[in-house]
C-alpha cells in the first residue's frame, strides 16, 4: 500500500498551484463574486494549459489520466480560491457522462471543446417536484420519427444558461415499472428552439457559477442524441455520481484547506495580550483539530478516487468521502472565522467566503442525508 503521490501527480499539483498563484487575485475574486460573473478568462487559460479534462483520453484533448489526477486539480484550484476554483473545476460538469456512455460522434464533438475551455457543459437531473429523488421524472422525451421531443423543467442546474449542451435525464417510457427503468439520458444542445433558462437568483455561495432553471418546451433533437441505451439513464447517472461525488469531495477538501491556510497565516502574525495568537494553547488545539479533520478527509477522498481508477464502483465509499469532506470543509471554515475573530467576518479576509462556498458541498450531488442513505443501504443490504 503506497500513500505517496507519483511524480506525475506531484507535477500536476505544482502546475495547478503555479497557475493559481499567477492568475488568481483576491481583488478580482471579490469583484467577480459581487457581479456573480463567471471567471471566463481564467477558465480559458486553464484550458490552454491542459488543466481541464485531464482524465479524458488524449484523443479528446485530455491527458489520459484518471480520477485521482482530476481531483488533485479540483483540490488545488479550490484551495487557492474557493469561488474561482469551483467555477473553473466544475466547468465541464457532467461531461463524464459522454466520456463513459456517449457515442463516438458525441465524444468527438464535445469532449475536446470541454477540455480546451471552449464550452461549458451541464447535467440536467434535478426537478422542482422531485429534488433528490431521481427515480422518476416529470420531464419526458417522446419519440417522433427521427427525433425526440422533450418537455419539462429542471432546476438548480450548474452552468445553466452558460453551457453549450445539457445531459438531460428524462422519462422515455412512462409505462415502465418501476419508473426508473424508463429513464434515459439525452443530449440537448443549448441553442435548440424551445430551450430557455432563467437564473435561480442570488445565492449564499459559489456566486461565480451559474445556477439556473432550464425549461424545455417541445424541444426537438435527433434520435442519435440519445446517450447510450434507452432505459439506462438512471443507472448511468448513478455511475456518474460515483465519480462526481469524489470531485465534490475534492472541492470541499480544497475549500477547507484554503480556509485553514488563511487562518494559519493569520494566527502566526496576529498579536494579542503581548504574544502571537498561535502561541496560545487554545489556538494550537484548534489548529490540531482542523488539520486532523483535513487529513482524514484527504485520505478518504484520495482512496475513493484511487478505487474508481481501479475500475471498481463503490457508492458506499464515494458517499463516505463526500459526506466527510463536505462536513470537514464547513467545520474548518467555521473555525477559521473564529480564529480571525471580527476580521473573519469581513469580506476582505476571505474566510467568510470560503465558509459560504463550503456549505454547498453538503447539498449538491446528493445531500448529506442522501449520502447516509447510500452508506446505510450498502451496510445493511436487502432486509427481509
Amino acid at each position: 500500500m503506497d500513500f505517496e503521490l507519483s511524480r506525475t501527480q506531484q507535477e500536476i499539483q505544482k502546475a495547478v498551484r503555479d497557475f493559481a498563484k499567477g492568475e488568481f487575485d483576491k481583488e478580482l475574486a471579490l469583484e467577480l463574486e459581487a457581479r456573480h460573473e463567471f471567471p471566463r478568462q481564467i477558465w480559458q487559460k486553464a484550458g490552454r494549459l491542459g488543466l481541464l479534462g485531464v482524465h479524458f483520453p488524449e484523443a479528446y484533448s485530455g491527458q489520459g489520466l484518471g480520477c485521482l489526477e482530476a481531483i488533485l486539480v479540483v483540490e488545488e484550484l479550490c484551495r487557492a480560491d474557493s469561488t474561482i476554483g469551483a467555477a473553473v473545476a466544475l466547468s465541464g460538469f457532467a461531461s463524464e457522462i459522454l466520456l463513459h456512455f456517449g457515442s463516438e460522434a458525441q465524444k468527438t464533438r464535445w469532449l475536446p471543446q470541454v477540455a480546451e475551455a471552449k464550452v461549458l457543459s451541464a447535467g440536467a437531473f434535478t426537478e422542482p417536484d422531485h429534488g433528490s429523488d431521481i427515480t422518476a421524472m416529470n420531464t419526458t422525451a417522446v419519440a417522433d420519427g427521427d427525433h425526440w421531443v422533450l418537455n419539462g423543467t429542471k432546476t438548480f442546474i450548474t452552468n445553466g444558461g452558460l453551457a453549450a449542451f445539457y445531459c438531460v435525464l428524462c422519462q422515455t417510457e412512462e409505462a415502465a415499472e418501476p419508473s426508473y427503468r424508463g429513464l434515459s439520458l439525452i443530449l440537448v444542445e443549448a441553442d435548440r428552439p424551445g430551450l430557455t433558462t432563467a437564473d435561480v437568483g442570488p445565492k449564499m455561495g459559489i456566486r461565480m457559477m451559474a445556477t439556473a432553471e432550464v425549461n424545455l418546451r417541445d424541444v426537438r433533437v435527433p434520435r442519435e442524441n440519445l446517450i447510450g441505451e434507452a432505459g439506462k439513464g438512471f443507472y448511468q447517472v448513478l455511475h456518474f455520481f460515483d465519480e462526481s461525488r469524489i470531485q465534490v469531495a475534492a472541492q470541499a477538501l480544497g475549500t477547507g484547506q484554503g480556509a485553514f491556510d488563511r487562518a494559519l497565516a493569520y494566527v502566526k502574525q496576529r498579536e494579542q495580550f503581548g504574544k502571537k495568537i498561535a502561541q496560545f494553547q487554545v489556538t494550537q488545539h484548534k489548529l490540531a483539530d482542523m488539520a486532523t479533520k483535513l487529513e482524514l478527509a484527504r485520505l478518504m477522498t484520495y482512496k475513493a478516487a484511487w478505487n474508481f481508477d481501479q475500475g471498481r464502483i463503490d457508492p458506499k465509499l464515494t458517499s463516505m468521502a463526500k459526506m466527510v469532506a463536505a462536513r470537514t470543509a464547513v467545520e474548518v471554515a467555521d473555525e477559521a472565522i473564529q480564529l480571525l475573530g471580527g476580521y473573519g467576518y469581513m469580506t476582505e479576509y476571505e474566510v467568510e467566503r470560503f465558509y459560504r462556498d463550503a456549505k454547498i458541498t453538503e447539498i449538491y450531488e446528493g445531500t448529506k442525508e442522501i449520502q447516509k442513505n447510500t452508506i446505510a443501504s450498502a451496510i445493511l443490504g436487502k432486509l427481509k
